[in-house]
């Protein structure tokens, strides 16, 4: 426990008691008693761990990023542990690798279900699903600013225009995020109540949207949205996971018009506008526009939803918009965009600078005075090889589990992206229930490498492996 800051997890643990409190209060007014007891034993084990962790003194000295990392990747296995327990003790008998799997995959915000029919749960194990993927956002949201400096030096200068970094000021942050993160949360739950989607919908899709999740509290999305305009907002709003949430605060209540302080989101944007162009000039003469409008979306904010049952001529679009991801401080996952475009043109600057030797090419970000230089870009260099070699082994490893080829291809690529698998990606009927023991194994472990961002298993591989 030296090399670990388990403080940093005892406010999570707390955080997790709470909800299982909630889950009892709700259960109660709702009269809810098939999974009741499961909720207590949620909230005595989740407080006692807190509360251990929390009296738990940390070191003197700073942790490194070894320390800071192995922290991190521990939540990621502790609290599903905590957070599996309703499953585990339910009524539907799951046994504890199916449950497992259940909560791991709502904590990173994948969405990969071993229920096969949602109508046959409870509501209040609907909530409880919902609020893992909501727990799961904000402990990612705060797991980027634990680990701040793995990456690059312009990011973390264009946070610091918003929260801090002084080690005197993390409680103040940190309730500073939770906050923004809650009111963001609420906010997308009046919207959805607004425009004629039920209060329990309403705020389970809340808790998705705004962790970039893919549970749902019905079997289909089609039952939810019943006209174009529930469509439509419902996809506008899919893009808070997209952008950086104080990119979101800022567009909502107006609290800063400096464009310096966005210059990522700004981007983004135009990214999304040219995406969204090419997209319908190109590809939807055939298809549903507010359908595929929606499968759009949910793709570029790694989120997955899809309201079309057969669009095989799209499902590589839409992976190919998956793999890109979104926002830096933003609940979505991805390389990034900012990263693929930091290489492109970095890649395209040495090219022209070796046919015009003499001519001196900037590698400058648009809209923004800053400069990405070589250190920043070995790291997303690196990150995007960890990928592909995750990738790749993930994708074997798949195929060698008796599933097609195909199917490995984008469960692999879904697993790493923590992105839902819908008929958006030909993967609406994929069955993780009956898959082997290792198998589900394997996911689980990458949809946690995927989520704690894959540079992290880099240097913890070099850790182990090499002395220098």
């Amino acid at each position: 426990m030296s090399l670990i800051r388990v403080k940093y997890l005892s406010f999570f643990f707390i955080l997790i008691s709470l909800f299982s409190f909630l889950n009892i209060i709700y259960s109660y007014y709702f009269n809810l008693f098939l999974n009741l007891n499961t909720y207590y034993i949620s909230l005595i084990l989740s407080a006692l761990i807190g509360l251990i962790f929390y009296k738990i003194k940390p070191l003197e000295k700073k942790p490194s990023i070894f320390e800071k990392i192995l922290t991190v990747l521990l939540g990621y296995i502790l609290m599903p542990l905590v957070l599996s327990i309703p499953f585990y003790l339910s009524i539907y008998n799951l046994t504890f690798l199916n449950a497992f799997f259940e909560a791991v995959s709502g904590f990173t915000s994948t969405g990969f279900t071993i229920f096969e029919n949602i109508k046959h749960i409870d509501q209040g194990l609907i909530l409880w699903r919902s609020s893992i993927q909501w727990i799961g956002g904000l402990y990612f949201l705060y797991s980027i600013i634990f680990l701040i400096d793995i990456y690059d030096e312009s990011l973390k200068k264009s946070l610091t225009n918003f929260i801090s970094f002084n080690s005197s000021e993390v409680i103040k942050q940190s309730i500073k995020i939770l906050l923004l993160y809650s009111v963001l949360t609420l906010s997308v739950f009046i919207i959805l109540n607004i425009f004629g989607i039920r209060s329990f919908n309403s705020l389970n899709l809340a808790m998705t949207i705004i962790s970039s999740g893919g549970f749902l509290p019905v079997n289909n999305l089609s039952s939810v949205l019943v006209n174009d305009l529930q469509v439509i907002i419902f996809s506008l709003l899919m893009l808070i996971s997209f952008f950086s949430i104080f990119f979101t605060y800022n567009l909502i209540f107006l609290r800063n018009k400096n464009i310096n302080f966005f210059y990522e989101d700004i981007h983004l944007f135009l990214y999304f506008i040219i995406v969204v162009s090419i997209f319908f000039i190109f590809f939807s003469y055939d298809t549903n526009f507010t359908y595929s409008f929606l499968s759009l979306v949910s793709s570029i904010s790694n989120i997955g939803f899809s309201l079309e049952v057969n669009q095989s001529n799209l499902n590589f679009i839409y992976i190919l918009l998956v793999i890109v991801g979104g926002s830096f401080f933003s609940t979505s996952s991805g390389l990034r965009f900012l990263k693929i475009y930091s290489l492109t043109k970095y890649s395209f600057n040495q090219i022209l600078s070796y046919s015009r030797p003499k001519n001196v090419f900037m590698n400058k970000l648009v809209f923004s005075k800053i400069n990405f230089d070589s250190k920043d870009i070995n790291k997303y260099f690196l990150t995007t090889l960890v990928f592909i070699i995750s990738f790749f082994c993930l994708t074997i490893l798949l195929s060698l589990s008796n599933i097609n080829f195909e199917y490995s291809f984008k469960l692999a690529l879904l697993t790493l992206m923590n992105t839902v698998n819908s008929s958006a990606y030909g993967l609406s009927d994929f069955d993780f229930r009956n898959l082997h023991i290792m198998t589900k194994y394997f996911l689980i472990f990458f949809m946690i490498i995927g989520r704690v961002e894959l540079l992290s298993l880099l240097l913890v591989v070099k850790k182990f492996f090499f002395k220098n």
